[in-house]
């Protein structure tokens, strides 16, 4: 058996923008106004993480161009490093990243579903054990995650097929709400005030002081504006995929990017700065300016039809690194089988299953928060193996080559770098992010020497 090449550029710039837009875009601007405590503050941190995304996918395709295969970002790391590297890249993908984002999305789901139905609701609690207790909006989160797990399983096509319905229709509910804002929730008060007297930076704080504000920020900013590299996870499925996994990376982050800043500009005509920072749910707030009650209920459905999608993308590419894992002879060696729909099964079960229990622990918020900057470290890691391959491997093909190497890529490198330290520095809970990273090193020499005996 060996996967279906079925997935086209359509297909994978909605894999790439329909997974990258879930429910951060609708609620971690009011955070980053507290944090940023500016107009010029907010817009800057979106501004720079898109700049950050476009850059680090810009140079990524060329280590997706020159090895499509399934697994993506871990065989890009085997080959250019080592396979204990790769493995600890895939172990936080099972154990965080990927499935801590499905739980997370789905529970972000199951919440706004609640916003129709208020028989959802983390407060209506059908278990309680001590301090245990299991709410139906957990248990609708788990039923999403199984039921786009059963569906994942039919095939890529039925997979893609949801990812393209879901993730054209939130971009097209997206702009239509953008267009609403825009035409009629103009708030004159609103705009006179931000981009008047809470535009520019705080008096009271230097440039020097500030600049940790703008990293601490773009935590969330940063997670929002992730996931673009999963469509490499799927690089044995793609049809031409030397051309569609850059072109798709570059169109999709670049309509997201814009997307989001735009979101952002919506808001600040729609609410005065403080409504902002003291609003989590400041998409909700910005549509009921506009259509009262009614926008409540339609952001609520396009939250629930984003992240439907979003997490249909998430379990859609994650099973593919454990596939790829296994089939290297790192990881169990059930994850890498294809049932009769050509499909990593197994892998997708074990996914869905760890999802599940993340759902009902509810930990996955703080270990999200935790692994952030394992993430960035990964994406060091997979843009410098873009130089370390043109020095180590010159003659091998490249269909598409980084833009404006090496400077963009040695920009997205610096970039990332210095925010990372901040980050240590300043936000210290991120350091958990190493302790999940090398949880994985007893599992590999478990693992490594039951395949010697």
């Amino acid at each position: 058996m060996s996967f279906r090449k079925e997935i086209r550029l359509f297909d994978a710039v909605m894999l790439v923008a329909g997974t990258m837009i879930g429910s951060g875009i609708f609620i971690v601007s009011s955070d980053i106004a507290q944090k940023t405590q500016s107009v010029f503050g907010l817009l800057i941190v979106w501004l720079i993480t898109g700049l950050i995304t476009m850059a680090g996918a810009l140079s990524y395709g060329e280590l997706a161009a020159m090895m499509p295969q399934a697994g993506g970002q871990y065989v890009f790391l085997r080959k250019t490093y080592n396979s204990l590297i790769a493995f600890l890249y895939g172990w936080t993908v099972l154990a965080v990243i990927q499935t801590g984002t499905i739980a997370a999305v789905a529970v972000a789901f199951a919440n706004f579903t609640g916003n129709l139905f208020p028989f959802i609701s983390k407060n209506n609690k059908i278990i309680e054990i001590g301090n245990f207790s299991i709410a139906t909006n957990q248990i609708l989160a788990i039923i999403v995650i199984w039921l786009l797990t059963f569906i994942n399983t039919k095939g890529v096509k039925y997979g893609t097929l949801i990812q393209n319905l879901f993730g054209s229709t939130k971009i097209i509910a997206l702009a239509l709400l953008l267009l609403i804002i825009f035409v009629f929730g103009r708030n004159v008060v609103a705009i006179s005030e931000n981009f008047g007297k809470y535009w520019a930076l705080p008096e009271n704080v230097s440039l020097a002081e500030y600049l940790p504000l703008f990293a601490v920020a773009m935590i969330g900013s940063l997670f929002s504006s992730d996931a673009w590299n999963n469509i490499s996870f799927a690089g044995d499925e793609i049809v031409n995929a030397e051309k569609t996994i850059p072109r798709s990376l570059a169109i999709g982050t670049g309509l997201v990017t814009l997307i989001y800043l735009l979101t952002n500009v919506a808001y600040l005509i729609a609410l005065p700065f403080p409504q902002i920072q003291s609003n989590e749910l400041v998409a909700t707030a910005a549509a009921s300016q506009v259509l009262g009650q009614i926008g409540l209920l339609l952001v609520s459905v396009l939250i629930m039809i984003s992240t439907f999608g979003s997490d249909n993308g998430c379990i859609l590419s994650g099973a593919r690194v454990y596939y790829a894992m296994a089939k290297d002879g790192v990881f169990f060696s059930a994850l890498g089988k294809l049932n009769k729909n050509d499909v990593p099964q197994n892998a997708l079960v074990v996914q869905a299953i760890w999802a599940s229990v993340l759902c009902l622990s509810g930990a996955y918020s703080d270990l999200l928060g935790y692994v952030m900057f394992a993430v960035m470290l990964f994406y060091f890691l997979t843009i410098l193996a873009v130089f370390i391959l043109r020095k180590k491997m010159p003659d091998l093909p490249r269909p598409y080559k980084a833009v404006a190497y090496p400077f963009l890529p040695a920009l997205y490198l610096v970039l990332i770098t210095i925010i990372s330290i901040i980050w240590l520095i300043y936000e210290p809970y991120t350091r958990y992010g190493f302790l999940i990273v090398l949880s994985g090193l007893p599992v590999y020499v478990w693992l490594k020497k039951k395949r010697q005996d």
